[in-house]
C-alpha cells in the first residue's frame, strides 16, 4: 500500500506491507517542489539503501510522474494494491472513503476553500490515477478528525448566511492527531488517552486541539491552515484590518496577499532570515529579530495551551509533537515554563533527551513526546477502508 502525503511544496510517500499493523517497506520525500533545486531521498528497508539527489520538479505533476517512474523501479512496488491520500480539506467528510469519479468532482469544486493544498492533492491523484486506472484510491482527510467540534468552536463571526456556504472553522493536521491519539492509548492506555488531552503539532506548519474523551473539542487552525499559531512561513491569527490595509497601501491583489501569509509571514516575517525553528536558536543570541521570532512563536503556543486548558476544565496531559514538538528541548522548556499555574512540571534532563515522558513524577500534568507518522495513519486508513469493502 503507498501512502501520499502531499504538501504545498512537497510529496511525502511510504510504501507498507498491507497488514493489521502495517510494516513499513520504503518512505521518501520529494521537497521543495516548484524551486529551483527540489530534492529527492529516500530509505529503502528491504534494499537496505539511503539516497538522495536533485531532481526536476516543476510542480506537483512532474514530481508525481517522476515518483511513479522511481517506484516502478523497485521490485517491491509490483505487488501494489491500493494508494492513500492526505487530503487537507475534507469539508464534511467525516471517514476516509474510496476515490470515485464523484468525489474527485467534488474536490475540484471545493479546492477554492484551500488553494494552498487541494489542487495539487488533486493533481497527484490524477496522475496516479492514468497510470494505474484499476488500482482502488482513498482519500483520508485532514479535517475528519475535528469534525465532531461543537458548533460554537466552529462558527466564525461573520454574517450567518455564510456558514451554510461552507464558512467556518474546520481544522487541521488531523491524521497526525489521529495517529498520536492512537499512540497515546497504546503508550498510556484508555483512561489517560480519554483524559482532559491537548496535543501539539508543532513543525514549519503548526497547531493544537484540546481533546476531552477521546473527541476533539477545539482546535488552533479554522478555516485555512493559516490560522491559529505563527508558523514557518504562515501568519497564523491575523487582524482582517491588516488584510484590508495591506491591499490598500500596497496594493496587493488577492493572490499576492495569499503569497504574503503563506509564504513570507511567520517565523521568516519575523525574522527576516528563516522559517526553521532549529536555524533561529542558533543565532537568537546575536540577532534580535531571530531572537522575537522564537519569542512570538513560544508565547502564542504557550497561550493557547492555557485557553485550551479552559475548554478542557484542566489538563492531564500534554503531549509535544511535530518536528519543533519533538526535537526542540529549547521551544518546550519555554512553552512549558509558561505553564506551571496548570501543573506542568519539566524535568529538565528527560527533556534534554528527547525522552518519552518529559515532565516530573510529581507534576499533576504529564507531558509527553510522541513521534507522529502521517503515512502510517494512511496506510491504517486505507486498510480500513479496503477490509470494509471486502465486508459489504
Amino acid at each position: 500500500m503507498l501512502a501520499i502525503n502531499g504538501g504545498s511544496s512537497s510529496i511525502k510517500f511510504a510504501l507498507y506491507e498491507m497488514a493489521a499493523t502495517p510494516a513499513l517497506l520504503l518512505s521518501g520525500e520529494i521537497a521543495g517542489i516548484g524551486t529551483d533545486n527540489p530534492t529527492f531521498g529516500f530509505k529503502d528497508l528491504v534494499g537496505n539503501k539511503e539516497e538522495s539527489t536533485t531532481v526536476k520538479a516543476g510542480d506537483h505533476s512532474l514530481a508525481a510522474r517522476y515518483l511513479i517512474d522511481w517506484l516502478e523501479s523497485r521490485p517491491v512496488f509490483a505487488s501494489i494494491k491500493a494508494i492513500g491520500h492526505r487530503i487537507v480539506q475534507g469539508m464534511n467528510h467525516t471517514e476516509p472513503e474510496l476515490i470515485t469519479p464523484a468525489l474527485l468532482s467534488e474536490l475540484h469544486d471545493i479546492s477554492a476553500y484551500d488553494p494552498e493544498h487541494l489542487p495539487d492533492e488533486i493533481k497527484l491523484i490524477e496522475v496516479f490515477r492514468k497510470k494505474f486506472p484499476d488500482l482502488p484510491q482513498v482519500a483520508c482527510f485532514d479535517t475528519s478528525f475535528h469534525t465532531a467540534m461543537p458548533p460554537v468552536a466552529k462558527l466564525l463571526p461573520v454574517p450567518r448566511r455564510y456558514y451554510a456556504k461552507g464558512i467556518h472553522r474546520y481544522g487541521f493536521h488531523g491524521l497526525s492527531y489521529a495517529y498520536l491519539m492512537e499512540e497515546l492509548e497504546r503508550q498510556a492506555g484508555s483512561e489517560v488517552a480519554r483524559g482532559k488531552v491537548i496535543l501539539a503539532h508543532l513543525g514549519s506548519g503548526a497547531s493544537l486541539a484540546a481533546v476531552k474523551n477521546g473527541t476533539c473539542l477545539d482546535t488552533t487552525m479554522g478555516f485555512t491552515p493559516a490560522s491559529g499559531l505563527p508558523m514557518g512561513t504562515r501568519t497564523g491569527d491575523l487582524d482582517p484590518g491588516v488584510a484590508w490595509y495591506l491591499m490598500q497601501s500596497e496594493k496587493l491583489t488577492p493572490r499576492q496577499f495569499s503569497q504574503l501569509i503563506n509564504h513570507q509571514s511567520g517565523l521568516l516575517g519575523i525574522s527576516e532570515t528563516s522559517g526553521d525553528m532549529k536555524e533561529l536558536i542558533k543565532i537568537e543570541g546575536v540577532d534580535k529579530r531571530a531572537a522575537e521570532a522564537v519569542e512570538l512563536f513560544c508565547y502564542q503556543t504557550g497561550k493557547w495551551i492555557g485557553s485550551f486548558a479552559a475548554v478542557l476544565g484542566g489538563l492531564d496531559t500534554l503531549v509535544f509533537s511535530g518536528g519543533i514538538g519533538e526535537h526542540s528541548a529549547v521551544v518546550r522548556q519555554r512553552v512549558c515554563n509558561m505553564l506551571q499555574f496548570l501543573g506542568v512540571e519539566l524535568d529538565e534532563g528527560r527533556n534534554l533527551k528527547n525522552d518519552a515522558i518529559i515532565s516530573t513524577e510529581s507534576g499533576k500534568v504529564s507531558v509527553r513526546v510522541i513521534n507522529t507518522n502521517e503515512e502510517l495513519m494512511i496506510a491504517k486508513l486505507v486498510n480500513r477502508v479496503l477490509n470494509k469493502a471486502v465486508k459489504n
